[in-house]
């Protein structure tokens, strides 16, 4: 499913979400060059796409009813199922967090979503253990 561009905030304002989304896959990509080697113009492409519903869902999850945590494990499992290691999935949602921060300072609850986002995934050993 494709992600969304824009979603509408705590504060009734949109948040470009691709914006946020490339600033962050960026300061990845800086990071972690060696994911160049392994997968190609397709990893940026994924990084955005991930980070874009990332995002969305801390946004509506504090705009709707989602459950952030449950959104997080479901992608958590398809990427360790994938072989991508789950400390880099942590680490891309603090630099998400950085970056949202920094583009939306007025709605730092966005952000906080997103660091808690972060500590959850770094807290579990596994998520395709968890039933």
């Amino acid at each position: 499913m494709p992600p969304p561009e824009h979603v509408t905030g705590p504060h009734g304002r949109p948040i470009d979400l691709a914006a946020i989304a490339r600033k962050t896959c960026v300061a990845y990509d800086r990071e972690f060059p060696d994911e160049r080697e392994r997968y190609g113009p397709a990893g940026a492409a994924w990084c955005r796409h991930d980070s874009q519903h990332l995002l969305n869902w801390a946004v509506l999850s504090l705009t709707q009813d989602l459950d952030y945590e449950r959104e997080l494990a479901w992608l958590a499992r398809i990427l360790e199922a994938r072989d991508f290691p789950l400390s880099r999935l942590a680490r891309c949602l603090e630099l998400l967090a950085q970056t949202t921060r920094q583009r939306v300072p007025d709605v730092p609850q966005v952000a906080d979503r997103i660091q808690h986002g972060a500590e959850f995934i770094a807290s579990h050993g596994s998520f395709l253990k968890s039933t």
